[in-house]
């Protein structure tokens, strides 16, 4: 395994034209299973293309597992595997012979490489089909082999960019499964997704984007378990939240519903005294784990 700290990134900045897709981001990814968190537009892809060197950045600095992918994009990219959304595969080719030219492309002698690939196809679940054409693969099966010819190099950073793209829901558990299994086999992981479930049950940390900027990063628990009292109130609801706003309390309305947090000491006496403040009837007041899906939309602009 590579360094502690395999992505560092400081102030990087991507523009096409007009368009920004990455603005002055600072941000540390370490050893684990990380989710890179954002809707489409956010700058997850032209992230893991600059991670790769595919892309130079305009403004900022990026060092890979130790290296400047600027300078030495080959010793970044003999020790990570790529796993693309787009659709990429030959549909002329067996899964076997496509896999083994991946390893081959690594610098894998032939022999070796047809033995990886045998190995990675029966990990990925297709050790019956590995002598069929692509072509004739389904999608969920087009995505696992993406995900061999990824990993059949044996990589210390593997990146996923929207892994379960297209997948049914068997599909989709089948890949998440795949993805949460790799973490034991001292391979750093990197989930690009703008499916938050899908982060919280493949992930151990986090970094959320918006627009090319950082929102949040963190290890997963903690940022879950910061908590959120939910409170259901018969009236008044603007009226309460603005009074828990002018005491530097977070809050986000839903409706009848207030979400207050990252949960803390006071805090529910806080809002006992806003509501009462504001001649507000309590319904209901209990506290909750938030989800990133909360968090996410919560703190977007």
């Amino acid at each position: 395994m590579g360094p502690a700290n395999i992505i560092e990134v400081e102030g990087l900045t991507h523009r096409y034209g007009e368009v920004v897709a990455l603005d002055d981001l600072t941000v540390t990814f370490t050893a684990g299973v990380t989710g890179l968190v954002g809707a489409n537009g956010a700058g997850k892809t032209t992230l893991l293309r600059l991670v790769l060197g595919l892309l130079h950045p305009q403004r900022g600095a990026i060092r890979v597992l130790g290296h400047d992918p600027q300078v030495e994009p080959l010793a970044v990219r003999a020790h990570i595997g790529y796993m693309p959304e787009s659709e990429c595969l030959p549909k002329d080719q067996t899964a076997a012979d496509f896999v083994s030219y991946a390893a081959q492309l690594a610098g894998i002698p032939p022999r070796e490489a047809r033995r990886r690939a045998s190995e990675v196809l029966y990990l990925v679940g297709l050790e019956e089909e590995r002598f069929r054409y692509l072509g004739d693969f389904s999608t969920g099966m087009r995505q696992r082999v993406k995900l061999a010819q990824a990993i059949v190099h044996d990589p210390d950073l593997l990146l996923l960019d929207e892994p379960a793209s297209g997948l049914d829901p068997d599909g989709r558990t089948r890949m998440l499964a795949l993805i949460r299994r790799l973490s034991s086999f001292d391979m750093s992981v990197i989930v690009s997704s703008h499916i938050l479930s899908d982060i919280e049950r493949t992930c151990d940390r986090v970094v959320m984007l918006d627009a090319g900027r950082l929102l949040r990063a963190g290890a997963l628990d903690t940022i879950e378990s910061t908590g959120t009292v939910f409170v259901e109130l018969l009236d008044r609801v603007e009226d309460v939240a603005e009074l828990l706003r002018a005491r530097g309390i977070e809050v986000n309305v839903d409706g009848p519903r207030l979400m207050v947090g990252p949960d803390g000491e006071g805090i529910c006496q806080a809002i006992v005294e806003a509501a009462a403040e504001a001649s507000a009837g309590v319904l209901r007041m209990e506290r909750g784990s938030t989800s990133l899906e909360d968090l996410f939309t919560g703190e977007r602009p």
